[in-house]
């Protein structure tokens, strides 16, 4: 399996991170590319890829805040220009509405698309040829943690969510975790984990690394303190998500 980070920001853009996104890819393997959330910028960044956006068949969406939905109908019209009308989009509750909601406002866009909409909550559902177990996260809307399996590798994604035990168990054993680490310690915050508050809540549960991502303004230039913190406290390999970065999942280091 292969993660291609495509946006490491959050919702206050900092000109050198797009909003949420990542490309799932499973070379020489069964799953086919899986594109996991759709915030601003992450269009550009799937586009960049040797997938691109006519090559995804499949979006998976954690909630439905802005920075982890809005190029969603950019997508879409990308892909018709390309000749791609189908797509499935699964995700949270709401998810149908949502979409629906978005198109009505083009009435040039009606009819144009073949979707496919399932909703999924906590539990094990496949999606694109992958295993995936779901968790409800701590977030200020509703919002899902996935784990994604192959034949060949584990990768856990916190999606929005303070540090808490469920998203710590359901990443237990991954080779890779992406997991969400807004702000620098220091920073009162909610609904977001600082990296004291994560690294404290993922001591002591097997993981091969973890990669910090969707980064306020607030943590730049703080990145080696975030990294410290949270390595100090798991026995894993801490790095930070980069728009661009493309990691091997089935290697643990």
């Amino acid at each position: 399996m292969q993660l291609t980070f495509l946006g490491t920001g959050a919702a206050m853009p900092t000109g050198d991170r797009a909003q949420t996104g990542l490309l799932l890819a499973d070379p020489g393997g069964d799953a086919d590319p899986l594109l996991v959330d759709c915030g601003s910028g992450a269009l550009g960044g799937l586009a960049a890829t040797d997938v691109g956006y006519d090559g995804v068949g499949s979006v998976l969406l954690t909630h439905h805040h802005l920075d982890h939905v809005s190029d969603l109908l950019a997508l879409l019209k990308a892909r018709w220009l390309a000749g791609e009308t189908a797509l499935e989009i699964v995700g949270p509750e709401g998810t149908e509405a949502l979409v629906e909601d978005l198109l009505a406002v083009h009435d040039y866009m009606q009819g144009r698309f073949e979707l496919t909409y399932r909703e999924v909550g906590p539990g094990s559902f496949a999606v694109a040829g992958y295993d995936v177990e779901a968790v409800e996260t701590v977030h200020s809307i509703y919002c899902l943690a996935y784990r994604f399996e192959t034949a060949d590798a584990t990768f856990t994604f916190s999606g929005d969510t303070e540090a808490t035990d469920a998203v710590a168990e359901l990443a237990d054993g991954s080779a890779l975790l992406a997991h969400d680490c807004s702000f620098p310690d220091g920073i009162d915050v909610d609904n977001h984990p600082t990296p004291t508050q994560l690294g404290e809540v993922l001591a002591g549960h097997d993981l091969g690394r973890v990669y910090l991502t969707h980064r306020y303004p607030h943590a730049d230039g703080e990145e080696a303190a975030m990294v410290e913190a949270v390595e100090s406290r798991v026995d894993a390999e801490v790095r930070i998500a980069r728009d661009g970065l493309t990691v091997d999942v089935s290697e643990r280091t």
